[in-house]
């Protein structure tokens, strides 16, 4: 083809068209998403391209949707869900974030960067919706709630599909535990969970207000997730009671799932005399008395080595299964009110972590793996909820089951997890570099 006699005039309506269609592609497929692949040009992407990144997974969701769409007509449902999304879609690229995709009336967003940004659009999130609720009720509709998940970890980024029709798309455990903790908000009525792996990845934790919440299995992974809920959008007053009542409802939790229903019952009517609004802390009342099935069975924290937590190195595996047992062992020590046993198994698990953390973190540094940075922040995390809870055992103000509580959900839930997920995918690494070798 010849370009003689092609004028400025035609080489810029060709420019536009093509400035034109690139922005088009892009609100089909992210932009952000292409450049996390190391490709910006869409016209190179080719099916099977993937690439690892550590990331923050945002689920939102309005609650009862099914039932409020019911009662209006097609055009209405789309013209309420886009007045809906195109408030929340700057919100989320303002805090540094982007969404992957619309999922009915939900929404998922990845943030490459912060789990802090991601928490800090969550609230944002909260706020516009009372902005937009407040419109809604000037137009004489009723308000809307919306639920959010938050997660943080490695997930696979990458182009599946077939000859025809190709995706984008974020695969990994991350992602799933996210989606699940969305749809936990709904059963207590909360607006914000988010998992350990969030809480232990924060740079900056103390500005939120969080408490515990739940343990909960995930569909097709192993080892129980704890869940913590972010309640600083709640209404002021409501915010200022939970706080004050956090030790009486983390106590009411901790009988409950140590198998006590009537203590937990008990403590629960007392800590709502206090705090009524707690929507939470009703939905454990119930619990308490009547299980339904939109909660998990209340599952045995792990005591005994299994043989999926290896990871296959000797030395390491003998190492998490001594602190897995000094851990239960403290726990035991707590609970039965030993000081001198306690003492000895606090000093025995700072020691014995501090060691084998150190050996894990020297091996990523000679292996060079990339996500070093995020195991040691976890690592960093672990010794300061530890020397919290040491502190707490030492002042000897909680009673006993709610301090074992502790030990195993901050302790031994939080090895098992870190075993299954960070350390596992560091093994997992080291295995296939060898292989390549």
């Amino acid at each position: 083809m010849s370009l003689v006699g092609t004028t400025h005039s035609d080489t810029d309506a060709l420019r536009d068209r093509v400035s034109t269609t690139t922005d088009a592609y892009s609100r089909f497929v992210p932009r952000e998403f292409l450049h996390l692949m190391g490709n910006d040009d869409i016209r190179t992407i080719v099916i099977g391209q993937q690439v690892e990144r550590k990331m923050t997974i945002l689920f939102a969701d309005i609650r009862d949707f099914t039932a409020l769409s019911e009662s209006m007509s097609p055009q209405e449902n789309f013209n309420f869900l886009n007045s809906y999304l195109v408030q929340m879609e700057p919100v989320i690229t303002q805090h540094g974030g982007f969404i992957d995709k619309y999922i009915g009336d939900g929404i998922m967003a990845l943030f490459p960067d912060s789990p802090d940004a991601a928490m800090q659009c969550a609230l944002a999130m909260l706020h516009k919706l009372d902005d937009y609720n407040a419109g809604r009720k000037r137009a004489g509709y009723r308000p809307i709630k919306i639920g959010i998940g938050i997660n943080t970890g490695i997930v696979i980024l990458g182009t599946i599909g077939g000859a025809a029709r190709m995706d984008v798309t974020v695969i990994g455990d991350a992602v799933n535990l996210a989606a699940r903790l969305e749809r936990l908000t709904k059963d207590y009525r909360v607006s914000i969970l988010i998992s350990e792996y969030t809480l232990y990845s924060l740079e900056q934790p103390s500005p939120w207000s969080i408490r515990f919440l739940d343990r909960t299995q995930v569909r097709g992974k192993q080892g129980t997730q704890t869940v913590y809920e972010v309640f600083n959008g709640d209404p002021a007053s409501l915010r200022e009671t939970k706080r004050a009542g956090l030790k009486d409802f983390e106590a009411a939790l901790a009988h409950f799932h140590t198998g006590d229903s009537l203590t937990a019952r008990a403590r629960l009517l007392a800590y709502l005399e206090s705090v009524p609004d707690d929507e939470a802390a009703q939905a454990y009342l119930q619990r308490c008395g009547t299980p339904t099935e939109h909660f998990d069975d209340r599952d045995d924290f792990p005591d005994s080595w299994r043989e999926e937590y290896n990871f296959g190195l000797a030395a390491i595996d003998t190492a998490h299964i001594s602190l897995l047992a000094d851990m239960d062992g403290l726990a035991a020590a707590v609970s039965q009110s030993s000081p001198e046993q306690t003492a000895q198994l606090l000093a025995q698990i700072q020691l014995a972590a501090e060691r084998e953390f150190r050996v894990m973190e020297d091996m990523m540094h000679e292996d060079d793996y990339p996500f070093i940075a995020l195991h040691r922040r976890q690592h960093q995390r672990f010794f300061e909820y530890f020397a919290e809870l040491r502190r707490d055992i030492e002042l000897g103000e909680e009673d006993g089951i709610c301090l074992a509580f502790r030990v195993r959900r901050f302790l031994t839930d939080w090895l098992v997890n870190h075993i299954l997920s960070a350390d596992r995918h560091f093994s997992h690494f080291r295995r296939s570099g060898h292989d390549q070798s």
